[in-house]
């Protein structure tokens, strides 16, 4: 007779599991845990984070998504918000802390609703309708703006970068982004980001950095004997080495006299030579390779008067090209006339202790560069993140032709048409769409708690502004006060508000779902696949 109470296994002995409450628990931990570490960073007075690396290397950083990317974060769940600040990172290039801190906090709410007892998928039902209703009321909320409207593009940028390392030259940095980003705009208003090239230098004051309409090559030319300036500069691009190949195979060479060696040496020289030849016939006074120069081809290149700089990175190639009108050429037999491109001028200028490549006035003027100056590494790291911000704001903005305040001027007007709404629902689900107005409240709270203002106090009075219908009422950092953040000049696109509440909402609903955790053991060696749930391992 079998024992009616052995126990089934169907997964491995090693797994773990974890299921039911305790898993919704542990995940909405981890997701808190992931919220709270960056939430610091939030604002204009939000602090920084130091990340060191195992090998002593340090970033310094109020970036959400720098910040989450270098964490090395281990739980799963705690990987989902890594991936909404990635998400936001790639779709807008700024608010990564918002869309986590709101994510974090659709989750800390959905916890007090799972506690009376309402079921995880009517959460997630009435947050999708929250949701949704929270797009039609942005997109109502938003102001139009057009790229002729300068000075709230400028103010936008400043936005972007206030509360961050760029902040003490922002007025200088914001006027270079809106340059930048003006500039790269086509006929048919699209804009490509990849014509706008970051070129960073260590050695003078953030203040200092400059918008280059053109290319800047961190590359000096390969030879003393070249003119540093080229006028009217006819440009050729090659991805081919001119050097000599070495065979695919173990090859020997037997020399039994030195007659033999010097003729193996001028028949070297004559191949690169030849190779030099053809491209002096192409015409061609400034010459761009990807790969090596040999030192006989750099000799007689500078003999022929053109300008070389080797081993530019495939990127730089094809910003060239665009920018040129240059094609990129394989080979030395068939170069033609069109296969050349133009600029009005290619000089080596020393900036700091290093030499760098200027490629100005090009054919197609779309591309620039922006040379971003900064007193050590760290901190015009810092600036290249905050001005990359400051992009991705722009082109959001001027994609979708919409802007609003920011200064949690927004989150607390949603909140407040959320409720309304909110009312007008039967079931649960009323219940859901009210603990989503009241998680989107996390933004003006922590702008608050972050600058050192009591939030409950700020928040009843930003209640009373918007009641009394001044929808941009939002909090003043430097006043402590609550002021109109449009009258301000804060102001956010409003991509950066639709996504961080899509992906937010999306992943919390995800989360909501899970209900049960199976962590298989990867090897014995190892604890578990999984770290505790609510736990979040970083290394440093």
């Amino acid at each position: 007779m079998t024992n009616q109470n052995q126990p089934i296994y169907i997964i491995s002995e090693d797994s773990k599991r974890t299921s039911g409450k305790d898993a919704q628990r542990n995940n909405i931990a981890a997701a808190k845990l992931v919220a709270e570490t960056i939430r610091t960073t939030l604002g204009p007075k939000g602090m920084d984070k130091m990340l060191v690396d195992g090998m002593g290397d340090i970033i310094i950083s109020n970036d959400g998504v720098t910040i989450l990317n270098e964490m090395q974060i281990e739980h799963p769940i705690a990987k989902m918000l890594v991936e909404v600040a990635k998400t936001q990172e790639d779709e807008v290039g700024d608010g990564t802390t918002t869309a986590v801190v709101f994510a974090g906090e659709l989750l800390k709410n959905a916890e007090r609703l799972l506690d009376l007892e309402i079921h995880p998928t009517v959460i997630s039902k009435g947050y999708r309708i929250a949701a949704e209703k929270s797009q039609e009321i942005l997109n109502e909320m938003a102001e139009d703006i057009n790229n002729e409207d300068l000075d709230l593009l400028t103010n936008i940028a400043i936005t972007a970068m206030t509360g961050k390392g760029a902040e003490s030259s922002k007025d200088v940095l914001s006027k270079i982004s809106v340059g930048a980003v003006n500039h790269i705009v086509d006929s048919n208003g699209d804009i490509d980001i990849d014509n706008i090239k970051i070129e960073k230098k260590v050695g003078d004051s953030t203040g200092n950095s400059e918008l280059i309409k053109g290319i800047v090559l961190d590359k000096e030319r390969v030879h003393s004997g070249m003119p540093k300036l080229v006028k009217d500069a006819k440009i050729l691009l090659i991805d081919i080495p001119l050097e000599l190949k070495d065979t695919e195979i173990d090859a020997k060479i037997q020399i039994n006299d030195p007659s033999q060696l010097q003729s193996f040496v001028e028949q070297e020289e004559k191949i690169l030579k030849n190779m030099v030849e053809k491209i002096a016939k192409s015409n061609a006074d400034v010459l761009f390779c990807q790969k090596g120069i040999d030192e006989v081809a750099q000799y007689n290149l500078s003999k022929k008067g053109i300008y070389a700089v080797r081993r530019v990175k495939e990127s730089d190639m094809k910003k060239l090209a665009r920018a040129s009108g240059a094609k990129i050429v394989s080979s030395l037999k068939d170069i033609n006339p069109s296969d050349l491109g133009f600029a009005g001028s290619v000089e080596e200028k020393k900036i700091g202790d290093e030499e760098m490549t200027f490629v100005v006035d090009c054919h197609n003027p779309k591309s620039v560069t922006i040379l971003l100056r900064g007193g050590t590494e760290h901190v015009v790291d810092e600036v290249e993140r905050a001005m990359m911000d400051a992009i991705g704001d722009l082109i959001a903005v001027l994609k979708t032709k919409k802007v609003v305040a920011g200064a949690g001027a927004p989150e607390v007007e949603l909140a407040k048409k959320l409720r309304e709404f909110a009312n007008s629902l039967n079931g649960r689900e009323q219940l859901a769409v009210q603990s989503f107005a009241d998680s989107v409240e996390i933004i003006p709270r922590t702008l608050a708690d972050n600058s050192g203002l009591d939030p409950i106090d700020v928040l009843a009075e930003l209640k009373v502004k918007h009641d009394a219908g001044e929808k941009w009422a939002g909090i003043d950092v430097a006043s402590g006060t609550v002021k109109d953040a449009w009258k301000l000049g804060v102001l956010e696109p409003l991509k950066i508000k639709t996504q961080a509440i899509s992906s937010a909402s999306e992943v919390a609903e995800l989360i909501l779902r899970i209900d049960d955790i199976i962590a298989s053991d990867r090897s014995s060696s190892s604890n578990s696949a999984m770290p505790p749930m609510g736990g979040m391992q970083s290394y440093e």
